[in-house]
């Protein structure tokens, strides 16, 4: 009975080198007793300073260690997951504190799963009245916030870009006073743009695009009740208005599918962790975008997705007029390896799934796929294309552009990008059915 995942996806799962490296020193089987794994789980005794009992859920590879480390999973159970890869671990019965935890695990899945089953909820205690008054105050400081955001804007096109790059404190200014009216992603909209400024030859352009789509959400949000419920959704959620999971649960769409996760990236903040992993679905071929945050640098997430492995699971998407986020419903059976062939597209695909996408949301911004058999090549000006048989290139923009160019060696590969109308940015590559990282997270 060998274990679904391989050495390098094992130490993949470690939160930093030092725990990787510590962890293939604890991969001789020297220092462990009481070794072994079913279907379920994986398990095992440690001596080090003490006699450390580890245990690996391999159903979503969630791990638990009796050693007092903060960093997850620790060194004890990325070696034992090193041991499972390298299959020498004995198939046996798990004693009874990994029956025990394992037990634990199960209630608390099916105590979730009862509480996010639609119908199922308990009702929350909610005053209609006061949640209906909350709600008309909010709408109208956001719209205050949007009737004084168009007025700058209509101001900034009227005087010109000209001074713009000296210009920082007219940026944050905006920013602030739509944060005091309760709309955070129109501030951060704003931010975006004040780093344009001076940023390449063509920023203004690039400029009056940006000013445009939000000149296109302000004057959305004046006919927001006249919008379809989807592209209303989308309105608010580009507004800052958070949809809180349990009505995602009740009003988004459900899909299920085999998924494989096929790009992650990290970004540390000064006070928020946050994981962005894209799954791609290998018989509808839907992308879904899954989100998490932690509080602070180095944090661990609640759910782990490892990008090259897969599982089947039920997924429901936020509301959208085109649905991109997804939160996780139920995983079923065993996380594994995914080496057959994954559902992509041409450039030119790609272009026209984006146009049909804009047509549906005009607020979006940018979509995902995996871009078939294309070749990285350099053009005069030393930028990096990917181009298709039939002669199609898109543009790739920032990305670990030799580790690119390395993988291809000048054969066609499948690369997973973004695409935002004018460049890719890729995320990964697959050669030979194996997934390498082009954006710097762990793989």
């Amino acid at each position: 009975m060998a274990i679904s995942l391989t050495s390098e996806q094992a130490l993949a799962l470690a939160p930093d080198t030092s725990v990787a490296s510590a962890g293939q020193k604890l991969a001789t089987g020297q220092s462990w007793q009481g070794l072994g794994r079913n279907e379920r789980a994986a398990w095992g005794e440690c001596k080090g300073s003490a006699l450390y009992q580890v245990r690996v859920d391999l159903a979503d590879l969630s791990s638990k260690c009796s050693c007092p480390s903060r960093k997850f999973p620790c060194k004890h159970a990325v070696g034992l997951l090193l041991l499972a890869a390298a299959e020498r671990l004995p198939a046996g019965v798990p004693p009874a504190w990994v029956e025990e935890w394992l037990s634990r695990r199960t209630a608390a899945s099916e105590r979730k799963a009862k509480r996010e089953a639609p119908g199922t909820q308990a009702p929350a205690p909610v005053d209609p009245e006061a949640q209906s008054r909350r709600a008309a105050d909010r709408h109208e400081r956001v719209r205050q916030g949007v009737e004084a955001l168009s007025l700058w804007m209509e101001d900034l096109v009227r005087q010109g870009f000209a001074g713009l790059e000296a210009e920082t404190a007219a940026w944050n200014t905006q920013a602030a006073r739509l944060v005091d009216a309760q709309a955070p992603g129109l501030a951060a909209q704003v931010r975006q743009l004040a780093v344009l400024p001076g940023s390449s030859p063509h920023w203004p352009r690039t400029m009056l695009e940006r000013l445009g789509r939000l000149a296109l959400a302000t004057e959305g949000w004046r006919k927001l009740e006249q919008l379809p419920p989807l592209l209303a959704a989308d309105l608010r959620a580009l507004v800052g208005i958070p949809l809180r999971e349990e009505d995602v649960i009740a009003r988004g769409e459900r899909l299920t599918d085999r998924w494989v996760v096929i790009a992650q990236e990290v970004e540390d903040s000064e006070r928020v962790r946050t994981q962005r992993t894209y799954l791609l679905g290998t018989t509808q071929g839907r992308t879904a975008l899954l989100l998490q945050f932690a509080a602070g640098p180095g944090a661990h997430f609640t759910e782990r997705f490892l990008p090259g492995t897969a599982f089947d699971a039920e997924l429901v998407f936020w509301p959208s007029a085109a649905p991109q986020r997804a939160k996780l419903l139920e995983r079923q059976g065993e996380v594994h390896p995914w080496t057959g062939a994954l559902p992509s597209l041409t450039p030119e695909g790609l272009c026209q799934r984006f146009a049909q996408e804009l047509s549906q949301q005009p607020f979006h911004e940018q979509t995902a796929a995996l871009l078939g058999q294309v070749i990285p090549v350099l053009d005069a000006e030393g930028r990096v294309w990917l181009q298709d048989a039939a002669g199609k290139a898109l543009r790739a923009g920032a990305c670990d552009t030799w580790r690119l160019l390395a993988l291809s060696g000048g054969h066609p590969l499948d690369v997973f990008v973004e695409w935002d109308g004018e460049e890719t940015r890729p995320l990964s590559a697959r050669v030979q059915e194996r997934l390498y990282a082009l954006g710097g997270t762990l793989q």
